[in-house]
């Protein structure tokens, strides 16, 4: 499964409007409103590199209110819920 970060610009009276129609496509795991330069993170899986742009370009940028995005690709993703599975392997609970 391949990752992508993408962060978005939007027009700032529409955010959670905004954020709910990215939310909505497919292969769009979360969307998380922050602050900074940014206003909205999405993260995006996909089983193929060509996926991403069908959805980034495709569906994420098309979206009204969307004024641009920065998408960062994940080499490898690490989570403490991996961790912890991997110490877990061959204990008995």
């Amino acid at each position: 499964m391949i990752t992508a970060i993408v962060l978005i610009k939007t027009s700032v009276d529409r955010i959670p409007e905004i954020a709910e129609s990215i939310a909505a496509l497919e292969n769009v795991s979360e969307v998380f409103s922050v602050t900074g330069t940014y206003d909205l993170i999405a993260m995006v899986r996909v089983k193929r590199h060509e996926d991403l742009a069908e959805v980034i370009p495709g569906h994420i940028s098309k979206i009204p209110g969307v004024e641009g995005t920065d998408t960062h690709v994940a080499f490898r993703t690490y989570s403490q819920h991996d961790l912890e599975a991997a110490f877990a392997i061959g204990l008995d609970s």
